[in-house]
């Protein structure tokens, strides 16, 4: 039998046990195999990692999402939000972003920073997946970029790093304090940040580009999660260990607001 799914049973089993003598007991059980989300505590918190823990071990590490056809492109692609109204930020869009550089750095063996072409001049490729938001509304698009995991292996991820958190422009994501971080941010475990279909998607549906309105430069996209997870308007990537001492120590911005910082589908 496969270790790994050997591994994962016997685990699924402990949980199923736990949950038999409580939700408390499957809760302590998650902690201790180490599938706590950051937005564990709470009113909720019990719900979150019981949906979190079941959904990582049941569904491999591996599995794909949907992939689609380019036929299937939606012919309109709603647009939530818009683009950062800052200073730096509209300073880069009038020039193309020409200036612009991707920050990546953290738990990691070599803190880089990338220009737009140096990503563009990387492996790349096109996906086209469903994109489906927490309020109910979806489209299919084909995203074009860099797979995350090409980018993390240039850096050197650190054993200990457990989170990747993604920060826009459209925040305070270079605060002194990182407590007084709000808005937009987001995070993702280390599974969902190898694997193979997570993208920092810089083209949307061929264009050489990506439309402002859907993130420009760059924006992530994490197609086995809803869409609040595929942040936009990109400016710094951050490896750590945890997030508890970012923002309100939940995980992503939305989370702050009330949702739940697992959005795995």
């Amino acid at each position: 039998m496969n270790e790994n799914i050997s591994r994962r049973r016997l685990i699924w089993t402990g949980v199923a046990a736990a949950g038999a003598a409580g939700l408390g007991g499957a809760a302590l059980f998650a902690k201790r195999v180490g599938l706590i989300p950051p937005d564990s505590h709470g009113l909720l918190g019990v719900g979150e990692t019981l949906t979190y823990a079941t959904q990582r071990l049941l569904v491999s590490e591996k599995t794909m999402a949907r992939e689609f056809n380019r036929s299937e492109i939606s012919s309109f692609a709603p647009i939530k939000g818009n683009p950062p109204e800052n200073e730096m930020y509209e300073r880069l869009r009038a020039k193309d972003f020409a200036d612009w550089r991707l920050s990546v750095g953290g738990l990691v063996s070599r803190a880089t920073s990338f220009s737009l072409d140096e990503l563009k001049r990387m492996p790349a490729e096109n996906h086209v997946f469903l994109q489906a938001c927490e309020e109910g509304w979806s489209f299919i698009a084909e995203w074009g970029g860099v797979p995350l995991h090409h980018v993390l292996n240039l850096v050197g991820v650190l054993p200990q790093a457990r989170y990747v958190v993604f920060f826009g422009y459209d925040i305070n994501y270079d605060a002194p304090n990182a407590r007084d971080i709000r808005g937009k941010w987001n995070s993702i475990d280390m599974s969902d940040a190898w694997h193979p279909q997570t993208l920092l998607a810089y083209s949307m549906n061929g264009l050489g580009e990506l439309p402002v309105e859907h993130g420009a430069p760059l924006r992530v996209r994490v197609p086995r999660q809803l869409g609040n997870k595929s942040v936009k308007y990109l400016a710094k990537i951050l490896l750590a260990d945890s997030v508890a001492n970012i923002g309100m120590g939940l995980g992503s911005g939305g989370a702050e607001r009330g949702y739940s910082w697992w959005s795995g589908i």
